[in-house]
């Protein structure tokens, strides 16, 4: 099958979606998760194979874009949605490797012919040289398993981040670590902004540390795409959470570990005071340092 819906009990299996659509899919049904849909590895395979001139390959993709995005439309409730168009390999997000920022990412695309586009181009960055060196560096196979392509309706983001349900830097299992800034993620996850950081504790939901960072730019959509631009001056060092927000990010970091079955790195989203979850993998850079200690059973 070419396509397969988030949510979807095939969609479930990372040997056939790779890890960030399977962990999404698995959740969909319990969390606020966008709607979205994989295109299977099966194309992928097909445009290795075939004469970068093909047209009918070109043809057949369009087709299948055009009807699932209006599945995606009925699905949403909203005419002409926009989408994140994300590369989803069978060998990311995994134990030991996350790929994270290594694939080509496409933000806020409209319509099935620039969607179709950004698949090819999420094709094509499989192979690029930076792929390259990132599988050398970590004893990876030279050729990539293969690649899914995740398209998902975009959330036009308020506040958003990162939340790590055991601290990446001290190794503490018992507290939960979250970034979060203003807009997009994109500005973010770039390094770009310095963020708010929030150490919070599992066992009380006690804030254990704040940071308020210096949050001089962000990520908002545009027609057609994305821009970084100036935070106000008055939102700069204003905090973009407040209790009940950081209450529940940390609820959800505490959930969503009990239920993986390993400590997770999320990506998270506020719109319109809706928290929505973006991306689910396991923290594969956690210190060695504090993994002695006793993880509270809440």
């Amino acid at each position: 099958m070419t396509i397969l819906w988030l949510g979807d009990k095939d969609c479930h299996e990372v040997q056939r979606v790779g890890g960030k659509a399977a962990n999404l899919s698995r959740l969909a049904s319990g969390y606020r998760v966008p709607a979205g849909f994989c295109i299977t590895p099966d194309l992928y395979h097909q445009w290795l194979e075939c004469p970068k001139q093909e047209m009918a390959l070109l043809q057949d993709l369009h087709g299948i874009i055009s009807r699932e995005y209006q599945e995606m439309t009925a699905r949403c409730g909203v005419v002409d949605p926009a989408v994140a168009v994300r590369s989803s390999a069978l060998d990311e997000d995994g134990q030991g490797t996350s790929f994270a920022g290594q694939y080509d990412t496409f933000l806020n695309i409209q319509g099935p012919d620039a969607i179709s586009d950004a698949i090819v181009k999420c094709w094509d960055s499989v192979g690029g040289e930076r792929m390259e060196a990132y599988r050398k560096e970590h004893n990876l196979p030279a050729e990539s398993l293969g690649v899914a392509v995740l398209v998902q309706q975009m959330v036009a983001a308020e506040v958003s981040g990162v939340v790590f349900s055991a601290n990446p830097i001290s190794g503490n299992r018992d507290e939960v670590m979250i970034n979060a800034t203003w807009g997009l993620g994109e500005s973010l996850v770039s390094g770009k902004v310095t963020p708010d950081t929030l150490v919070v504790q599992k066992l009380d939901f006690k804030i254990k540390d704040s940071q308020i960072g210096e949050k001089g730019l962000m990520t908002v959509l545009t027609e057609g795409g994305t821009e970084e631009v100036r935070v106000p001056r008055a939102q700069r060092q204003a905090p973009t959470l407040d209790d009940e927000k950081t209450g529940e990010i940390t609820k959800l970091a505490i959930d969503l570990e009990r239920e993986m079955g390993w400590p997770v790195d999320l990506e998270f989203a506020y719109y319109a005071n809706d928290l929505y979850l973006l991306q689910c993998r396991p923290i594969t850079t956690l210190s060695h340092q504090g993994l002695r200690q006793q993880t509270i059973t809440l």
